[in-house]
């Protein structure tokens, strides 16, 4: 084995191939088909979207193993250890199982370069594989045609979202990026798609295909109530079903491509309605929406684009009327920061720009920049870290304010391992 600890294999992976993204199948279906030929495929659900990805496989997750079946859950990225990516019944693989994983993977690929993601890939794949699994459910990382999660048909698709996010890779419009994502599909298997203005690509690329495409508004829907919800699809309505455990309105977009998912895979993989009860209470999501109540509380969430900032700003609107907000935030330069700006800069009273330890990420100095274009002055920029910011936010918030950690998911994970003591927040309050 080339290492024995887990750190020093992913260190080793990020310096293996040249480039950190690198879409395409051919170098990955090589190793994959070394690995294990003829292995016995397992039953798989992809999600794929722009956003409530992981809030869709979350949700999956929690209603399939109330039903009681044994389930494989693949995300990405991590929030506090790179475990969180692979779980097994709800529990995070644990180090040497992956390692060993990586070692397998490691001789199978001979001279073959493979990219951080597409280890991790394999490696929940293999561990799956041996794990006697009822079913796997992959989220995609980025895009859907020639991510190396679509490796694997899967027997059933959802697209939770389309909108503008990796234009470099996947298109500058949501035509083509609906396009890249409609590539998960497969030709008479069952596809979800929980966008409410689904792109034409879409629907065209699955007419072209022969799959059985179902659309929210269209083939499925739902109905907000008063702390309930109601779904309905085909014949089928369910009436005041609990409103999902990880907090937004959003969420029952989410919830309602879900529960459209698993009526189509009923045949195969039938759930009841009380567990669909019980796994809507039970799921959870670290970082999205996760508030940490007190004198001061804190809000924090991984909304990195425009959209997903647009839906967190929707909801400080509706949870938080009339607070002071104190915003720490990071974000990776390849996004659209002044999209993202102008979706929340109204609601933010004061900015603390946290710096990452990564390449990738935007530095306090290029964010001041894009602020003052905007014309947002209020920013304090000579923080040290994500500690010094969120100290900083602290130390300027009054009672009643609301400090707002918010942007890259590398900003959430130094924020809840360096300033939450380890509490875990709550995933829902009425303050």
């Amino acid at each position: 084995m080339r290492f024995k600890a887990l750190a020093e294999w992913l260190a080793w992976q990020e310096t293996l191939h040249p480039r950190s993204i690198d879409l395409g199948l051919s170098r990955v279906r090589r190793v994959f088909e070394r690995l294990a030929p003829g292995r016995r495929p397992v039953f798989t659900i992809t999600v794929g979207g722009t956003n409530g990805k992981g809030s869709c496989v979350a949700m999956l997750d929690a209603i399939l193993r109330a039903a009681g079946y044994r389930v494989g859950a693949y995300t990405s990225p991590h929030i506090l250890r790179y475990n969180e990516r692979i779980c097994i019944d709800g529990r995070p693989v644990d180090d040497g199982p992956i390692c060993d994983a990586f070692a397998r993977i490691d001789r199978a690929r001979g001279d073959t370069s493979l990219s951080f993601f597409e280890f991790g890939t394999l490696a929940a794949l293999e561990l799956f594989s041996a794990a006697d699994l009822d079913v796997q459910i992959l989220e995609v990382g980025l895009g859907g045609r020639l991510d190396a999660v679509n490796l694997v048909d899967a027997d059933a698709a959802l697209i939770a979202s389309i909108d503008l996010d990796h234009e470099d890779w996947l298109g500058r419009t949501r035509a083509a990026i609906g396009l890249e994502k409609a590539g998960i599909f497969r030709p008479g298997r069952p596809a979800v798609a929980g966008d409410p203005d689904l792109p034409a690509t879409v629907v065209r690329y699955a007419e072209q295909h022969q799959i059985p495409l179902r659309r929210l508004g269209h083939d499925f829907g739902f109905e907000p109530g008063d702390g309930t919800w109601t779904w309905w699809g085909g014949d089928i309505r369910w009436e005041d079903l609990p409103l999902p455990a990880i907090p937004g309105q959003h969420q029952l977009m989410n919830a309602a491509a879900v529960l459209e998912t698993l009526r189509q895979v009923a045949p195969w993989r039938p759930v009841t309605a009380a567990a669909i009860r019980d796994g809507l209470r039970r799921v959870r999501l670290p970082g999205r929406f996760q508030l940490f109540p007190g004198e001061v509380p804190v809000l924090v969430d991984v909304a990195h684009n425009p959209a997903a900032v647009n839906v967190l700003a929707k909801h400080l609107r509706q949870r938080f009327p009339g607070r002071r907000v104190h915003a720490v935030f990071a974000i990776m330069r390849d996004k659209d920061v002044a999209g993202v700006l102008d979706n929340i800069r109204d609601m933010v009273d004061r900015w603390y720009l946290a710096p990452l330890q990564m390449a990738r990420a935007a530095t306090p100095a290029e964010l001041r920049e894009i602020f003052r274009a905007r014309g947002i002055v209020a920013v304090e920029h000579q923080c040290a870290d994500v500690r010094a910011a969120y100290a900083k936010a602290r130390q300027n918030a009054a009672a009643g304010d609301l400090i707002l950690v918010f942007g890259s998911f590398f900003l959430v994970s130094d924020y809840l391992a360096q300033c939450t003591q380890g509490e875990v927040g709550v995933p829902w309050t009425s303050s």
